[in-house]
């Protein structure tokens, strides 16, 4: 297949690039190379292969996109703004890049009669805290952050596009995914980091909300799946049915490292949510899909890629985006 991915040059998106060519696929990446999404996320023998293609842009830009939806036979659309910290200091960037940008996306596959697969990106933060578990894909959503609002927002209306224009969609809810490359604000990283540079871990609160962590090649493996499937107009879960609150993941963290972190607790996150555990029923159902990596294996992959790729998180974490985040956002805390 020749497949566009937006905001392939993030943590899921060069995972899932690179994961694509493997498997003989074209890949076209659409990334604006804001401070998480960067070339040097791909390996070297992805960027010279014969079937990576790059282009620096906003998927917004009708112009870009509407001529390479003549190329494609599917589309991914990864691109947004993910970090819920920085969406509580700043909402506006969210609404542009998480909403706007993926309206204008719509109206360039709805303009250009697109009949390829459409596979929308959103997250289990849509949901807000469990109400019942397992979640399913008909628990309520009631985001409790702007960054899982403007994801709502953007994913129902793609579901619009589904009904009243007849896009060939599919609307994937990822929980919380971890692995390599994954930029060190998110919560994994910036433990391993922290503790790997002899600093403090900050824990919201009391530290027992609880994350559904799905490794980054179950995710990618769920996608694939969803661009293979005849099924239409569903939004599926793709989570592994376990949770585990971030005291548990710091313990794991601390013994696969073998350091005891210097823990410091700070004031909880505004509209924290508080748990999130997905059922696997439809995953299961439709795709064919359920979790193979859980959360020991994965912790032992990640900690183990992070160990060998000190330059490529030192490079980020020693950024201006980082540091001022970083100091405004504890500093606040």
């Amino acid at each position: 297949m020749k497949i566009l991915v937006s905001g392939g040059a993030g943590f899921i998106g060069s995972n899932l690039t690179e994961y694509l060519i493997t498997k003989g696929h074209e890949v076209f990446v659409v990334d604006k190379l804001l401070y998480a999404g960067r070339l040097d996320n791909f390996s070297n023998s992805t960027k010279n292969s014969k079937r990576f293609f790059f282009f620096r842009n906003d998927i917004g830009n009708t112009k870009v996109v509407s001529k390479l939806l003549k190329k494609v036979d599917a589309v991914i659309h990864l691109a947004a703004r993910t970090h819920i910290d920085r969406s509580i200091l700043n909402i506006y960037p969210f609404i542009k890049d998480d909403f706007i940008s993926s309206a204008k996306l719509l109206e360039t596959i709805k303009d250009s009669k697109f009949k390829g697969r459409v596979i929308f990106i959103s997250t289990s933060e849509v949901y807000g805290s469990a109400q019942n578990l397992p979640m399913t894909e008909a628990h309520p959503l009631a985001p409790q952050s702007p960054y899982a609002a403007t994801k709502l927002a953007a994913e129902q209306l793609a579901y619009s596009f589904y009904k009243t224009f007849g896009i060939n969609l599919v609307i994937l809810r990822l929980f919380n995914q971890y692995g390599p490359r994954q930029y060190p604000e998110k919560l994994i990283p910036f433990f391993i980091t922290n503790i790997l540079s002899k600093l403090p871990v900050y824990i919201y609160g009391s530290g027992e909300a609880k994350r559904d962590w799905v490794y980054v090649s179950d995710g990618i493996k769920a996608i694939e799946k969803a661009l293979k499937t005849k099924e239409n107009g569903y939004v599926i879960n793709i989570g592994t049915g376990k949770s585990y609150s971030i005291m548990e993941i710091l313990d794991l963290l601390s013994l696969e490292l073998g350091i005891k972190p210097l823990i410091k607790k700070i004031k909880d996150r505004p509209g924290h949510v508080y748990n999130l555990q997905s059922s696997q029923e439809l995953a299961k159902e439709k795709l064919n899909w359920e979790a193979e990596i859980f959360i020991k294996e994965g912790i032992k992959k990640t900690v183990k890629w992070y160990k060998e790729h000190e330059k490529w998180w030192v490079k980020r974490r020693e950024t201006k985006a980082f540091k001022e985040h970083f100091r405004r956002w504890y500093n606040e805390r």
